[in-house]
């Protein structure tokens, strides 16, 4: 960990924010269900009104990045991401419930692309990779130690205790922003020199990364929505294999990220690296295929190799998405490009529970898992295409291969 230095604030201020994001995680659904009476369709509309608020929310932040200065930015959503800690409080009917949640996931994705903004800012162009590997690192264990926290609260069967954890969740966003204080200043960029909106739109390379990067990022979907189903009606293994597979991935980005991110530094490593996680989570999706049908011993078997090429895969790809998004991104624009980048994230993440569970749990299990299979590979090896788009000149200012 950096003794110091802006990496530093920004790991123990993503620390603070990611433990109070996945207590929300873990308790909103089940505290709107159980003490606000709502119903489960209704809790189900809400976290995919807040998912939509989440999708949507990292662009303006990114321009207010650019507009304001990205410090500036992180300090003002902390503060409004701690006001959806008070509402979730104050909620009692289903609207307020909308409400709180919406602001909660709408203000960590705009603090996602603000982070990136901020990374571009304080740190040295080939060590931004490194710098947002070692932040994702923090912000997984931040969030596993939040889910820890929400399990035990909600053993409780106690709504006040539940209503003070909100209120600490509120103070820890808070908190969280006001840290962003103590980092170097970061100057706006002047308005002549801002792009506008559709300037991104002609980036030939740029929106071609983003296409592929919202059929890669459809991995997790896959791993926290469509397995489970999968293990539990498809295949003989018992479900706790299930709970094994997490700890297993969430080990993996903790303890080998910032491994996985050396030699992403420029776009030539970026582009290698996303070609192979495109192959290694096709590889993943065939493992999980030939779970069905075996006996449970050898389920199991597949299932955790299959998990294993999973953790791998998402381990270069992220790297490589981070290297790519940095080095295509002109310097004056951080802030609106990471907003984009964050942006498709929170699309493929919508679109993979819809997609997996339509194809593999209705359509025909074996055409879903390859059709993803398929998904992934092409979009790993359509990676070197940007590079080269990238090489002729297509973008502003990009950065050196």
């Amino acid at each position: 960990m950096p003794l110091s230095g802006p990496v530093r604030v920004l790991a123990l201020t993503g620390l603070v924010r990611a433990v109070a994001f996945g207590f929300l995680l873990t308790v909103s659904v089940l505290y709107g269900t159980q003490f606000i009476g709502l119903s489960a369709q209704q809790a189900g509309l809400s976290m995919t009104v807040a998912a939509a608020c989440g999708a949507l929310g990292g662009i303006p932040a990114g321009r207010a990045a650019d507009a304001f200065g990205a410090r500036g930015t992180a300090v003002v959503l902390g503060v409004a991401q701690g006001c959806a800690g008070l509402f979730f409080v104050l909620a009692d009917t289903f609207a307020g419930f909308v409400l709180a949640a919406s602001l909660a996931v709408g203000c960590q994705s705009a603090s996602e692309a603000v982070r990136g903004a901020l990374v571009a800012s304080l740190v040295e162009g080939e060590g931004r990779v490194r710098a947002r590997a070692f932040l994702h690192a923090v912000a997984n264990a931040g969030m596993s130690l939040g889910a820890v926290g929400g399990g035990v609260a909600l053993e409780s069967h106690s709504r006040t205790v539940l209503l003070a954890a909100f209120g600490t969740c509120g103070l820890l966003f808070a908190l969280a922003g006001a840290g962003c204080a103590r980092l170097p200043p970061t100057p706006a960029v002047p308005r002549p020199a801002r792009l506008p909106a559709s300037g991104m739109l002609k980036d030939a390379p740029f929106v071609l990364f983003t296409v592929l990067n919202v059929l890669l990022v459809m991995n997790d979907g896959l791993l926290t929505v469509v397995l489970p189903l999968w293990i539990a009606e498809r295949t003989d293994a018992p479900l706790g294999v299930y709970s094994a597979i997490l700890v297993l991935n969430t080990a993996c980005v903790v303890l080998f990220q910032v491994r996985a991110s050396r030699g992403t530094a420029r776009l030539a490593g970026g582009v290698r690296a996303l070609r192979r996680s495109g192959l290694l989570l096709a590889a993943c999706c065939v493992l999980f295929l030939a779970a069905s049908g075996r006996p449970a011993g050898w389920a199991v078997v597949l299932l955790l190799a299959g998990a294993l090429v999973h953790a791998v895969g998402e381990l270069v790809y992220s790297a490589g998405s981070w290297s790519m998004a940095f080095a295509l991104a002109p310097d004056h624009a951080q802030g609106q490009y990471q907003g984009v980048f964050t942006t498709s994230i929170h699309l493929g993440g919508m679109v993979a529970p819809v997609l997996g569970t339509a194809l593999i749990l209705g359509v025909n299990e074996q055409v879903g898992w390859l059709v993803f299979a398929l998904l992934f590979a092409t979009a790993g090896l359509l990676a070197p295409v940007v590079s080269r788009l990238a090489a002729r000149g297509s973008v502003s200012a990009p950065s050196p291969l």
